[in-house]
């Protein structure tokens, strides 16, 4: 064999030698697709936008936010559940969407099992709001009002199964008050309805709420929190407004199809951690009214137990 064919032979060695630690890339090395179950302009479409870009700047490559709206947020998470398990489809889910839709839907295409978890993002505050010339004062009035004109008030939400469709949920447990629950695509059409005067209240959190309640634009009715939140001191907690049993917390996770590789979530997870630790990002969420995960929260195995836990809590309320 002649020493150019030889030259030839050893570089295809090489080269098949090469093959498999090239084929195994560097996860991510390309853009990744979050999926928000909601349309533009609600809590998880905003939390996902901000998390999304400061993943982004930790990952090295871009998250691009795909809003996919219909049937609570159900929609979205089966498309998510459906996805490659590569890393380079992940979905931004809540207590709606991946707690309290199993016992909403029977007929869902995904079970908690079709998840793998990511990790906690932020936790979100249970609110009521009304339109800005709604004739109650405050939290007794509107109560009154809605007992003496039963299902008259319409209170409107994300769609059925969505965290905000909870939110209704607790608060007329609560209240035992009959409303018209009007559902919507996502919270950001419901709340564009309610400024234009269309509805007479929505149930969402305080994350979603608080510009628009602070602008004037709509009302405040009551915050299902143990404190008045900074960025709302004029809103009662449900203490305050006599509405003790009107309790509860929100949550965001980013969420992957299973069978993605455990190194690939390992690295979304740190990607999700160190974005959180950016200050920028703190000061947004803290406006927002929102709690930024800590500790053990952005641990996969955390979500993973929180998940079965909400699912029954859930299933609970929405069979009474």
């Amino acid at each position: 064999m002649g020493a150019s064919m030889r030259s030839v032979t050893a570089a295809f060695a090489l080269a098949l030698g090469l093959a498999p630690a090239a084929a195994q890339e560097t996860f991510p090395s390309r853009s990744i697709t979050m999926i928000v179950p909601f349309a533009a302009g609600g809590t998880s479409d905003v939390i996902a936008r901000l998390i999304s870009e400061q993943m982004s700047q930790v990952l090295g490559q871009r998250i691009i936010n795909e809003n996919v709206a219909g049937a609570g947020g159900a929609t979205g998470l089966t498309r998510a559940a459906r996805a490659k398990p590569d890393g380079y489809t992940i979905a931004i889910g809540n207590v709606g969407t991946n707690a309290a839709s199993y016992s909403i839907y029977p007929d869902l295409q995904y079970t908690p099992a079709s998840f793998a978890p990511v990790g906690l993002i932020a936790k979100t505050m249970p609110a009521i709001a009304l339109k800005k010339d709604f004739p109650a004062a405050d939290a007794q009035a509107f109560l009154a009002f809605a007992k003496a004109n039963p299902n008259k008030v319409t209170l409107s939400h994300a769609g059925v199964g969505s965290s905000n469709y909870i939110i209704c949920k607790q608060f007329l447990a609560a209240t035992k008050i009959d409303v018209t629950l009007v559902s919507y695509r996502g919270a950001g059409p419901a709340l564009n309805h309610l400024m234009g005067g269309h509805l007479d209240g929505v149930c969402d959190t305080a994350t979603s709420l608080a510009g628009s309640i602070g602008g004037g634009n709509v009302k405040g009715l009551v915050v299902a929190s143990a404190q008045r939140l900074p960025t709302l001191p004029n809103v009662p907690t449900s203490v305050e407004a006599g509405i003790a049993d009107f309790q509860g917390e929100g949550w965001n996770a980013l969420f992957v199809p299973k069978d993605t590789p455990a190194p690939v979530i390992a690295r979304l997870n740190e990607g999700l951690r160190k974005a959180s630790e950016e200050p920028a990002y703190r000061k947004r969420l803290s406006e927002l009214s929102a709690v930024i995960a800590s500790g053990e929260e952005f641990d996969p195995a955390y979500v993973a137990a929180l998940v079965p836990r909400e699912v029954d809590k859930y299933r609970k309320l929405l069979s009474e």
